[in-house]
């Protein structure tokens, strides 16, 4: 009988899409949706205190990693009380989640679990490896992935004729971090490009990179969208307004002079590479052309600053 063990939010998602939540046995400490897996062991705790502003969770992460540590630790005994057949990780970011690397150690050095559980590691950078990734799962589980994929492009195809019409591309930088700078990549710039927007300062398929000022100054783009990395509504809220307030740069940009800046929940949508991608180019198109859009995720998934 399958037991699945899911370290990564996005994962946990696709394995509730896929039917497969009844064998979901444990789950890491920031899955949290759908709501029925929040009551399922925690197999997973981060290794620096996770509360506070970006500066200072900068700073305790960038201590971890230059000690050559991993940023969270496996609960090595809930683990082995789980028992899991299956165990589903990343191998995307050693900042958002338990490591490949982690896991691996833990299964062959700690775990004495007969059989060895299968590790599934999921690695994406775009929409095309997110939908690989579900190919994998659906192929992993027995599942048939042709139902969630076809849901999915249905969902972009609609998105596109509603924004057929419109000819105004502005310009929009999206902020993954804010103490220090960090342009959102990977993704991001494919939901910009569905959402009839031009990213600037990053590049489809590539990692997030830090970002100086004078780079942004340089961009002046048309919106300004923050989505900070693991950040609710209101923590981005509380860090976006802590910084304007300290730094006076933020107001020599035209985003910022004409109010076009918007904050998003991007723990919930942007930052997870699963099916809620797709509702994730939905919030952008919603914040750019709210003449087409009807604003139905506002002060769900979005917010005027």
């Amino acid at each position: 009988m399958l037991r699945i063990v899911s370290l990564i939010p996005s994962a946990t998602e696709l394995i509730d899409r896929l039917g497969l939540t009844p064998f979901l046995v444990g789950r890491s400490h920031e899955c949290d949706y759908p709501d029925s897996v929040k009551g399922l062991p925690i197999c997973t705790a981060p290794k620096f205190d996770p509360e506070g502003d970006s500066g200072e969770i900068h700073d305790r992460v960038t201590q971890l990693l230059r000690s050559a540590l991993s940023v969270y630790r496996v609960n090595l005994d809930v683990l082995q009380a789980l028992a899991p057949t299956h165990i589903v990780t990343q191998s995307q970011c050693e900042v958002c989640a338990v490591s490949l690397a982690d896991v691996e150690a833990a299964v062959a050095d700690e775990l004495a679990l007969a059989p060895s559980p299968q590790i599934i590691s999921l690695q994406p950078n775009t929409l095309t490896d997110l939908w690989t990734d579900i190919q994998t799962l659906c192929l992993t589980f027995d599942q048939d992935p042709r139902p969630i994929l076809t849901h999915l492009h249905d969902r972009l195809d609609q998105l596109q004729t509603q924004l057929a019409h419109r000819t105004r591309i502005p310009s929009v930088a999206c902020i993954e971090w804010v103490e220090p700078l960090m342009s959102a990549g990977n993704w991001i710039p494919e939901l910009v490009t569905l959402a009839k927007g031009r990213i600037v300062l990053a590049e489809e398929g590539q990692h997030s990179a830090w970002l100086s000022w004078e780079d942004l100054q340089a961009a002046d783009p048309d919106y300004l969208i923050f989505m900070p990395c693991g950040f609710d509504l209101a923590k981005t809220r509380m860090e976006v307004e802590q910084s304007f307030q300290k730094n006076d740069r933020w107001q020599t940009l035209r985003s910022v002079q004409e109010g076009q800046v918007y904050l998003t929940d991007g723990n919930q949508y942007f930052n997870r590479p699963g099916p809620r991608l797709v509702d994730s180019a939905i919030v952008l198109a919603e914040i750019l052309h709210p003449e087409s859009m009807p604003a139905l995720s506002v002060n769900r998934a979005w917010q005027r600053f």
